[in-house]
C-alpha cells in the first residue's frame, strides 16, 4: 500500500500539535523502516537504547515534514483583505528549519518576505505560515526560496514580491566538504522587486542589516 494512503486528508491544516495529528498506521510502517535500516547499519535493535527509537524517529518525521498536509494558498485565501494599501509589506527574520532532499540532513536559517499589496492584504502571521508549510518539507533552499514567492504572488496578486532566505546547511558542514561556517543565501522576485531598482534596494537595505 502506497503510504500516502496513511496521511490523513486535509484541505486547510493551520497548525501540527502532537501527538493528535500524529497517524499511527504511518507511524507503524514507518518504524518497520528505520528498524530495518538500524539493523543494516549493524546496530542491536533490542538493547535499550534503541528499542523505541524506531517509533520517535516514525513520529519525528512526520512532524518534520508536515508541510506536505498543508495548502500555503488556502492558508492565505483564510485571512485575505480588500485594503487600499500600496506600499511595502516586510515580515523579516521567519525562522525556517527544513530538510535537505539529497541527504536528509537539515538546513536552517532565516527567510525575509516582503509584497505590495494591489487592493488585498493578508494577515502577516500569514506569511510566516506560508514559509513554515514549503519549509517542512523535503526542499532544497533554491526551490523554497521560489515557492514561497509563487504562492503570495498567485494568491494575492500584488504588484511585487521579494523572497530572501539565508541557511546554514548540516550537509556541508557535517559531511563532504565539510565548511564550518559557510551560508546559502537565495533570493526571488516578481513585479515592482524586479523591475524597479529603487524598490529591490529599499527591500535589501531593509533587511541588510541581518545579511551577513
Amino acid at each position: 500500500m502506497d503510504s500516502k494512503e496513511y496521511l490523513h486528508s486535509t484541505d486547510y491544516n493551520e497548525g501540527f500539535d502532537l501527538p493528535e495529528n500524529i497517524n499511527p498506521k504511518l507511524t507503524q510502517k514507518l518504524a518497520a523502516s528505520y528498524r530495518g535500516i538500524l539493523e543494516d547499519l549493524g546496530e542491536d535493535v533490542n538493547r535499550e537504547g534503541l528499542i523505541d527509537t524506531p517509533k520517535r524517529v516514525a513520529q519525528s518525521m512526520q512532524y518534520l515534514t508536515h508541510g506536505y498536509l498543508i495548502d500555503p494558498k488556502k492558508l492565505l485565501e483564510s485571512a485575505k483583505f480588500k485594503e487600499d494599501y500600496r506600499q511595502m509589506v516586510l515580515v523579516k527574520d521567519i525562522e525556517i528549519y527544513s530538510l535537505c532532499e539529497h541527504h536528509l540532513i537539515p538546513f536552517f536559517g532565516k527567510a525575509h518576505v516582503a509584497y505590495i499589496p494591489n487592493g488585498y492584504i493578508t494577515g502577516l502571521s500569514k506569511i510566516v505560515r506560508v514559509v513554515e508549510a514549503f519549509s517542512r518539507r523535503l526542499q532544497v533552499q533554491e526551490r523554497l526560496t521560489v515557492q514561497i514567492r509563487d504562492c503570495i504572488q498567485e494568491t494575492l496578486q500584488p504588484m511585487g514580491v521579494a523572497v530572501v532566505i539565508e541557511a546554514k546547511h548540516l550537509c556541508m558542514e557535517m559531511r563532504g566538504v565539510r565548511s564550518q561556517n559557510s551560508k546559502a543565501t537565495t533570493s526571488a522576485f516578481t513585479g515592482a522587486f524586479m523591475n524597479n531598482l529603487k524598490t529591490r534596494e529599499e527591500f535589501i537595505s531593509l533587511i541588510g542589516s541581518k545579511l551577513s
